[in-house]
């Protein structure tokens, strides 16, 4: 069995959909849940799905090996960001290499970086009057979302579209990939 520990930071729809979705699965499971924000609302998903879920502030992430240490003590084998907003640090990257995966909101490598995630996302795809946008899957590395791109998938972009219409398509699209592509990379590397 291979055990994924999720990573979050905000509302926990991605979360909700990977734990469903693996919750009756005999090859993977979500082992725990790992926030940075106290009063995030996937604290209460986690709750209501009996996912052990863990708090860690900035220093403890950055500056020491508590979280490592919890991946160690929970036999995690990959680890998901699932609307987790920092960047992983060294330790994590070098004891999961190729084993943390994240979900960004749009075709990268264009509208990646720092500060290009969410609404903000959707809101210059609508400025810059694309045609598609997307979903893109990939590994994690020291930048943000630069990693080896795993899969992608389009929508078309409207003229019409507000931001809100992106993301609402952008969430379909999440919906249905974002689950199947990580167990599928994790059962390739077993």
């Amino acid at each position: 069995m291979k055990k994924l520990a999720l990573f979050a930071s905000g509302n926990g729809t991605n979360v909700q959909q990977i734990s469903e979705y693996f919750a009756n699965n005999n090859d993977v499971k979500v082992s725990c849940v790992v926030v940075n924000k106290k009063n995030c609302y996937v604290i209460e998903r986690a709750k209501n799905l009996n996912i052990p879920c863990y708090y860690f502030n900035r220093k403890d992430f950055y500056e020491s090996d508590k979280v490592l240490d919890l991946m160690k003590e929970n036999e995690i084998d990959y680890i998901i960001l699932a609307g987790f907003l920092w960047l992983i640090p060294n330790n994590l990257l070098m004891k999961y290499n190729n084993k943390i995966i994240n979900i960004h909101p749009a075709l990268l490598p264009k509208y990646g970086g720092k500060g290009m995630y969410g609404h903000n996302v959707h809101e210059a795809i609508v400025l810059h009057k694309e045609k598609e946008s997307g979903i893109t899957i990939h590994y994690v590395n020291e930048k943000y979302d630069s990693g080896d791109i795993i899969f992608q998938a389009k929508c078309k972009i409207e003229a019409k579209d507000s931001a809100d219409d992106v993301a609402a398509k952008i969430h379909l699209l999440e919906k249905e990939y974002y689950p199947k592509v990580i167990e599928k990379v994790v059962k390739e590397n077993k």
